[in-house]
């Protein structure tokens, strides 16, 4: 019955859905026009100068050697995803730390938010024993027929030195 008569009063006051949509619509088409008109102007006073060198590509401040559809080794993609899931995990765990140092000694929401909190810190852990077990986090992996016993290999190279001196 209360609600019912909020929403006649609210009929009567001239609040309605429609003129609340109706402010959200006008407030993002203006927000787009304000965009679009900076970037009109923009381009037509800016003066325009084509040079060959701005159209180099520019990395770090060294010029490019070489083309740029070379194999990218994707071990540095695998270490930024590792990197970002714990900082987001360190993100996450800051705040509910400090509310959970906060809240009362023994409340059953203390007890729910702790094993909220393991229950996400053990799946970040079985990811992290995932990458781990797989060889992910190395940064030297061999492929999987070229895996030698480093003896094998210490003994080829030591060969070849001796071989090198001697000769």
């Amino acid at each position: 019955m209360v609600s019912l008569l909020a929403q006649t009063e609210a009929v009567a006051r001239g609040d309605t859905n429609i003129e609340l949509v109706t402010g959200v619509l006008l407030f993002i088409i203006a927000g787009f026009f304000m965009a679009f008109s900076a970037l009109v102007v923009g381009r037509l006073v800016r003066p325009t100068l084509p040079h060959p060198e701005k159209d180099a590509p520019y990395e770090c401040g060294e010029p490019a050697v070489g083309g740029s559809w070379v194999q990218f080794d994707l071990r540095f993609y695998v270490v930024a995803l590792v990197f970002i899931v714990f900082d987001v995990e360190i993100a996450l765990f800051w705040p509910w730390a400090v509310v959970f140092g906060s809240a009362e000694a023994g409340s059953t929401a203390k007890f729910v938010a702790l094993y909220d909190m393991l229950f996400f810190f053990g799946v970040v852990v079985v990811g992290f024993l995932f990458l781990w077990k797989f060889g992910y986090l190395d940064w030297v992996r061999a492929a999987g027929g070229q895996r030698r016993s480093s003896r094998l290999a210490g003994s080829v190279e030591a060969g070849r030195v001796g071989t090198e001196a001697g000769g």
